[in-house]
């Protein structure tokens, strides 16, 4: 299913000189990694703190694209300059689910919406990523399918964020939309399912 992780190696393109700088002064792939996930949370916990504040949430657009970029240039530090390690790996898979989890949740605080709904599209949104990180464990790659990965995800609370702040989304719509986004990570957590077991058998 189509995805914006498909994208994801023009985005790299856009980035390997900058990556090549940073390299260059010494930053390693796991300070990236962490420096992005202790500043997701710092943006999480502002934008909690000052919930009743619209326009916080503008923070989670700008903070998204960034921190997009930041997970690509860890990553390409890590193959594209030998810093693949055993602790490299452990710390995407973890800090990925942690800055997520921690952006999503204010959502929760707005008026007019459900906690349970932002909670439920938390708790998928993990489900998902240890979906695809179970592919290796059968013998398949790592999932990245869609049609609401990491990526998406990341477009999506973009999107509403900016909504929120700019007043052109309606709060007492948000439930219906973490409806709409819990059915949509159902369906990526089946597909991760389905994907992973078809290309074990392949193999």
């Amino acid at each position: 299913m189509a995805s914006v992780y498909q994208l994801k190696s023009r985005f790299q393109d856009l980035l390997r000189p900058l990556v090549a700088r940073l390299h260059a002064r010494g930053a390693t792939a796991n300070q990236v990694t962490l420096a992005a996930c202790a500043l997701s949370l710092l943006v999480a916990a502002l934008v909690a703190g000052l919930a009743s504040h619209p326009w916080v949430f503008a923070l989670i657009p700008l903070w998204m694209f960034l921190r997009m970029a930041l997970n690509a240039m860890d990553g390409m530090l890590a193959r594209e300059f030998g810093q693949q390690s055993s602790l490299g790996a452990y710390l995407n898979e973890l800090t990925d689910v942690v800055a997520d989890s921690a952006l999503y949740l204010p959502f929760a605080l707005l008026p007019g919406v459900t906690p349970a709904w932002v909670v439920l599209v938390v708790v998928l949104a993990l489900l998902t990523e240890y979906a695809g990180v179970l592919g290796r464990m059968v013998g398949a790659s790592r999932r990245y399918d869609g049609p609401m990965g990491k990526s998406d995800r990341a477009l999506c609370f973009g999107v509403l964020g900016a909504g929120v702040a700019s007043g052109l989304l309606p709060t007492a719509w948000l439930d219906t939309v973490m409806g709409v986004l819990a059915v949509l990570l159902a369906l990526t957590i089946v597909n991760r399912v389905r994907q992973g077991l078809a290309e074990q058998r392949q193999a």
